[in-house]
């Protein structure tokens, strides 16, 4: 209100000047144009004198209008570059807090494209320890595995059996860990439930007590909700992990074009960012969708975490 009060007071007052100095040439113009007319009516001792002289009788009142073409060049003279000065100090008043405000947003698109393409590369680093350190290494031991099934096929047959029983194994684990990698990336229960019944199944597959409450809830883009459904599972795994809690709330539902997360726990609080990657990585993942990460965990508890993200499609 006192930012848009300034500026109408700023756009009053110079414009009104402007429009003075203006007037006093078109009224000059109007009145000489017009002298010949009723100058005759006006008593003796008023004297006008629109043409720089006095017209007290016909044939100066005849020459007056000659002089409104002086006057118009000196409208001309002014009007533009009034108007122009006009223009630029309202310009500038109306703009100098939309480029502060320009400004500070583009500081905000920058950090968080920052913080998108570092969630981006962790999120690769993830899932290439992942693969390396657990998928991979059982595809190997399948393959030596296979080579010696291979060896011992004719001296052999009864161990190559059950060298063949290890493999299958082997094999299963390594297709189960290849699942949950790609199950990281993009949950398929999200596909096939929604948002609501991914998080309802995480909710019941937590160790602890978890209630879920969902209000609105109306789909959203599917990275949004791939995050969303990443700030619970994490949420939830910090709370296990490091809350001493007894019970998890999970609440989530959509307002306007926000969609929100809230985790709440009943542990012994004092969550500190420092100490661990759990709630950086809730924080960076929020913030490449340009959302709100806000932890309330007071020494006692309880701790809550607020995601908003923006779902607007």
């Amino acid at each position: 209100m006192r930012r848009e009060l300034g500026r109408s007071v700023v756009n009053g007052l110079t414009g009104l000047l402007a429009g003075a100095f203006l007037l006093v040439p078109v009224l000059s113009a109007a009145v000489a144009l017009t002298v010949p007319f009723w100058w005759w009516l006006l008593p003796p001792h008023i004297v006008l004198n629109p043409a720089f002289f006095a017209v007290r009788d016909w044939p100066t009142a005849l020459l007056t209008p000659l002089a409104a073409a002086v006057h118009l060049a000196v409208l001309v003279f002014l009007a533009p570059p009034l108007a122009l000065l006009h223009a630029r100090i309202t310009v500038r008043r109306v703009t100098a807090g939309g480029k502060a405000r320009l400004a500070h947003r583009l500081a905000e698109v920058t950090t968080s494209r920052a913080e998108a393409l570092e969630a981006h590369a962790a999120e690769l680093r993830r899932i290439e320890r992942a693969l390396h350190d657990s998928t991979q290494n059982r595809l190997v031991a399948v393959r030596l595995h296979l080579g010696v099934i291979e060896r011992l096929l004719d001296g052999d047959p009864a161990k190559a059996r059950e060298l063949i029983a290890v493999t299958q194994s082997a094999a299963e684990e390594a297709l189960a860990e290849l699942r949950n990698v790609v199950r990281s990336i993009y949950p398929p229960v999200l596909a096939d439930r929604g948002l609501a019944g991914a998080v309802s199944a995480l909710a019941l597959r937590c160790p602890l007590p978890c209630e879920f409450e969902v209000g609105e809830l109306d789909r959203a883009p599917a990275a949004v909700e791939v995050a969303a459904y990443h700030v619970v599972a994490e949420a939830l795994t910090n709370a296990v992990k490091h809350s001493g809690a007894s019970r998890i709330r999970v609440t989530m539902g959509t307002a306007g074009e926000i969609l929100y997360v809230t985790v709440t726990d009943d542990g012994h609080g004092g969550a500190d960012e420092t100490r661990g990657s759990g709630l950086t990585g809730i924080r960076s993942r929020v913030a490449a969708f340009d959302g709100t990460t806000k932890v309330s965990s007071p020494p006692g508890g309880p701790t809550t975490i607020r995601v908003e993200l923006p779902c607007a499609c």
